[in-house]
């Protein structure tokens, strides 16, 4: 999984300053008088006792009421691990809309028949975007840590299947530069000048750095989540569809491993009865995007990427207690 943020280079590539993009709510004395109460003792708690936590991000009704930074930094870039495969989900519903990809169930031989002979399987030619969006390709496939080595499209359009597409859930990092190599062809560019264009000078990002992976800023993770609870809308703008967006955040199978929650296109979905679910990103090590539509509540997390960090689970144990708790409180708060 390190190595594959680095496919996804182009999707968040070289940002200009945003230039009259839109920003986050701002906060008043008072509001930030009452987020200080809810959130008390909070940076001793991380500090002290969650060393694997870097960064922590929650936004609340659309603004920041708390961020932590180890470094004292908020420009600090960190890791975004498997993240990166979220906002390649909102991509792919970008370009639905604007009719660059026909359907969902467009087979992937539709938009790439240089690749029919890499792969004699008579099963690889029922393959669609859709089966790619839910990881149900049905190639062979066994990673439940979900951290084998993506490779380049064409190998992993080559590989041999184990099941009939849309049969099975299984968790492939593979499929990741088949996604992006469809939408350069589809949208005719680079990947990295469709997503500046229609996701990442939007959504006001700092500028990346693609240095060994992607990394971002914990609150340009906050913001990809803040734009899907928002329904895909950012500034009076829809941006990705708000029917795209909420099939993305419904399960569309049960997943499986490493997650072993609901999946829907690259996003996690919480086994919950809610009316809207919860959902999240997740990356390797304890990079997160979690998503709470009944407060309004997005939470993003950065922390250090090993084998130790996501043994430990630090930072979703974070959000899942202190956070949330806080948020529940200062939501209570008029």
């Amino acid at each position: 999984m390190k190595r594959l943020a680095r496919l996804i280079i182009p999707m968040l590539a070289l940002l200009a300053p945003a230039l009259g993009a839109a920003q986050l709510r701002d906060s008043s004395p008072a509001e930030q008088a009452l987020d200080a109460e809810a959130f008390q003792g909070m940076d001793q708690a991380i500090s002290v006792r969650l060393p694997d936590v870097q960064a922590a991000v929650v936004l609340l009704k659309g603004r920041v009421v708390y961020a932590y930074h180890r470094d004292g930094r908020a420009d600090t870039l960190h890791d975004v691990q498997s993240v990166a495969k979220s906002a390649l989900s909102a991509l792919v519903g970008i370009a639905l809309a604007q009719g660059r990809l026909a359907s969902l169930d467009q087979p992937v031989l539709a938009l790439m028949p240089e690749w029919a002979p890499l792969n004699a399987d008579p099963r690889a030619a029922a393959i669609t975007l859709r089966h790619l969006l839910t990881m149900t390709a049905g190639f062979a496939i066994d990673d439940p840590t979900g951290t084998a080595a993506p490779g380049r499209p064409q190998d992993a359009w080559a590989r041999p299947l184990g099941s009939a597409p849309g049969q099975r859930f299984a968790y492939d990092n593979a499929l990741v530069p088949v996604l992006a190599a469809l939408l350069e062809k589809a949208t005719g560019m680079p990947l990295a000048d469709y997503a500046r264009r229609e996701l990442v000078t939007p959504l006001a990002m700092q500028e990346p750095s693609y240095r060994r992976g992607l990394h971002l800023r914990t609150e340009d993770m906050a913001r990809l989540g803040q734009l899907f609870l928002q329904k895909g809308a950012w500034d009076g703008r829809a941006l990705v569809p708000e029917s795209y967006v909420m099939a993305a955040t419904q399960p569309q199978n049960a997943g499986g491993p490493p997650v072993s929650m609901p999946y829907g296109y690259l996003w996690w979905v919480l086994p919950t009865e809610a009316p809207r679910r919860t959902f999240m990103a997740s990356g390797y090590g304890g990079q997160t995007i979690w998503v709470h539509p009944p407060l309004d509540l997005v939470i993003a997390t950065s922390a250090t990427a090993s084998v130790e960090s996501q043994r430990r689970g630090q930072a979703v144990q974070l959000l899942r207690t202190r956070l949330f708790a806080a948020a529940q409180k200062r939501y209570a708060t008029p």
